[in-house]
């Protein structure tokens, strides 16, 4: 499956995707972004959702993340 076909999956049932796939696909998009600074920025974010114990919490986290899918598709 492809990154877009993942990313497409993710945002048409996000609802049913564990928080850990969000954030193996956001770490795979995590290099195409040109500036240094929100890579960092979203490395920092998907630890913070990582070291969380709680999985409703790590869902919303994810959730605010979704924007990063977008703009991947839309070229960045």
């Amino acid at each position: 499956m492809s990154l877009e076909d993942q990313i497409n999956a993710i945002l048409d049932d996000f609802e049913n995707t564990s928080p850990e796939k969000t954030l193996d696909v956001l770490n795979q998009i995590k290099p195409h972004f040109k500036n240094e600074l929100i890579s960092e920025y979203l490395q920092g974010k998907m630890q913070k959702i990582r070291d969380s114990a709680d999985e409703r919490d790590k869902k919303e986290q994810c959730r605010a993340l979704l924007p990063y899918f977008d703009w991947y598709l839309q070229g960045l």
